[in-house]
């Protein structure tokens, strides 16, 4: 049965939704229900993890490559923290060529989603927070993984404008998504998801 690996942080675990509404398992049960066989993706994240915190992570865990599909979304606690963006392109690229790696080389069975836009959250707003500016570094670190995924020739996904355009669909502690909002993550990511594994 084809395996998965998803690589991410507070997003690809779901945080304040339950385990099967985080979008790799509403992705997974997609899949399934159009007849796809895939194993329960194993995960690679924590809540609050940067690019560096990720790369640690996974030289802490069992892997056991080569994986049916990979995929990737990590960043947005990098831009929470301040940090340049032009540090994010060296990580992220050193990440994505370990997610190509760890799919048997394979860089079209990779697939990267977007980072989502913060700025219009309720705790964003509930913070002070310059919401224009959240934007427009979110846009610049999205710019350089979505350049750095053609170059690769890895899928890249857009979660950042369902993010914008729907700021309400969000979990109870007004930060991450709903249960509502991962599902349409899910729906635009499967068909990635699907191109990766015919691949």
């Amino acid at each position: 049965m084809p395996t998965w690996l998803a690589l991410g942080d507070s997003y690809t675990i779901g945080e304040a939704v339950a385990a099967h509404e985080r979008w790799p398992a509403v992705l997974a049960q997609r899949l399934r229900q159009a007849g796809i066989s895939l194993d329960a993706p194993q995960l690679v994240a924590v809540t609050g993890w940067s690019t560096d915190e990720l790369a640690q992570g996974m030289d802490a865990v069992a892997l056991l490559p080569p994986y049916d599909l990979v995929t990737l979304q990590i960043g947005v606690n990098n831009q929470y923290r301040g940090r340049p963006a032009e540090d994010y392109r060296g990580e992220f690229a050193g990440l994505l060529a370990r997610a190509i790696a760890l799919a048997g080389g394979r860089a079209a069975r990779v697939v990267v989603a977007s980072i989502p836009d913060w700025g219009v959250t309720r705790f964003a707003a509930e913070q002070g927070r310059d919401r224009a500016r959240i934007a427009e570094e979110l846009d610049a670190y999205n710019a350089i993984a979505g350049d750095t995924c053609r170059r690769a020739g890895v899928r890249f996904v857009d979660v950042t404008a369902i993010s914008r355009r729907h700021p309400e669909l969000l979990a109870d502690d007004g930060l991450h998504p709903s249960a509502a909002q991962y599902a349409l993550w899910a729906a635009a990511i499967e068909p990635a998801a699907r191109a990766a594994l015919r691949s």
